[in-house]
């Protein structure tokens, strides 16, 4: 009999797996095409081995592939940067990148056994509108700030002003607003722009005339 309480089941991991001729020329196809690092691999020859794309894995096992009704999705910090990356490496685009309506913005591949691979990072311009008016507000920058400001806008491919919005939002709850790739485009842009200058130099800023 069905118990009526539902299991609660925790889940710290999933990875996804597929079935391929020959483990090596996977293995080089996702480690050099696709920028995936190599986990392991098992057997001499190898018969399984396993790639990872940051913390998620994707395990190869030998045998016949069947990549027909099999797909694996990837959710990314910046899909637009590794699907240049893939168009520059020859990989074959299977859709093209885009802004979805179901909240991602994504594009797909086939690797070198057909299988249909679709990479993506999410946006939040999908859903009901909400109305708002906006005010003018005195607002001046330090001009390097400023500078950075612009091409993180201009990156998340917002204005400056949604830009500044969704920092005030995100910090007004105690959260950062940017995912681990922009994190790191912010780090390159305080370089370029020279900002030498550490989280609370705000209250140290002196206007010079």
């Amino acid at each position: 009999m069905p118990t009526s309480t539902p299991l609660k089941i925790e889940c710290d991991e999933a990875n996804s797996g597929i079935v391929v001729p020959d483990i090596l020329a996977a293995v080089n196809f996702y480690t050099e095409r696709l920028g995936f690092t190599l986990g392991f691999t098992w057997g001499d020859p190898p018969t399984f081995a396993g790639v990872n794309l940051d913390k998620v894995r994707t395990f190869f096992r030998k045998g016949a592939p069947d990549p027909n009704g099999s797909f694996t999705s990837y959710l990314v910090g910046d899909a637009d940067s590794l699907y240049a990356f893939h168009r520059s490496q020859g990989v074959e685009i299977a859709v093209e990148i885009g802004d979805r309506d179901y909240g991602l913005r994504d594009y797909s591949v086939r690797d070198l056994n057909g299988y249909f691979l679709s990479f993506g990072h999410h946006i939040y311009s999908v859903g009901p509108r909400v109305k708002i008016e906006r005010v003018d507000v005195p607002v001046r920058l330090e001009k390097r700030l400023a500078a950075l400001l612009q091409e993180l806008a201009q990156a998340k491919r917002m204005s400056v002003s949604s830009c500044l919005e969704e920092i005030l939002l995100h910090t007004n709850d105690g959260v950062g607003p940017h995912t681990p790739a922009q994190l790191r485009r912010i780090q390159e842009l305080k370089i370029k722009h020279g900002i030498d200058y550490d989280t609370h130099a705000s209250y140290l800023f002196t206007e010079e005339k």
